[in-house]
């Protein structure tokens, strides 16, 4: 049915408690993602046959889709911000260095410097200043060159 995964998505926010970070549902937000481009194509295919051939009865299910896509929006938004709040607050708390139970559940890959490469900045406009056995969480596709030309390395947990 319409919309039923981007709401478990919030459900599962609701089910924590204040304090924790849940794991990021990386396939839930794609299953979501998928959900809207199907939905895209469907409302896309309706309008032009709509348009053509002057069909009013496509219209209320050309709504309904557009309402859908409009929630799984809304959705999805409010997950990522709510989670957006929750590492914000973790941050406060614990400062950069955040504890091996919280860092599970980050998207983000952390890194260690190999050597002295001054200073990178990252899509949001944070500058981290990258010195030699420094370590960051930063996102892999971020630093895939870094990584490749030897100035940073993954770290295993």
């Amino acid at each position: 049915m319409f919309c039923e995964k981007a709401v478990e998505l919030i459900r599962e926010l609701h089910r924590m408690s204040e304090g924790q970070l849940p794991a990021f549902n990386e396939d839930g937000v794609r299953q979501v993602l998928q959900e809207m481009e199907s939905l895209y194509e469907q409302n896309q295919s309706d309008v032009n046959e709509a348009k053509s051939e002057a069909r009013a009865d496509l219209i209320p299910s050309i709504k309904l889709r557009h309402c859908c896509l409009l929630r799984n929006q809304r959705c999805v938004t409010a997950y990522l911000y709510d989670r957006l709040l929750r590492i914000r607050a973790l941050r406060w708390e614990y400062g950069s260095v955040l504890p091996a139970n919280v860092r599970l559940h980050m998207c983000a890959d952390e890194v260690r410097c190999l050597k002295d490469h001054g200073e990178f900045e990252v899509d949001d406009g944070t500058v981290v200043l990258l010195k030699r056995n420094s370590q960051h969480f930063l996102p892999r596709w971020k630093c895939e060159q870094l990584i490749r030309q030897g100035v940073l390395e993954h770290v295993v947990s």
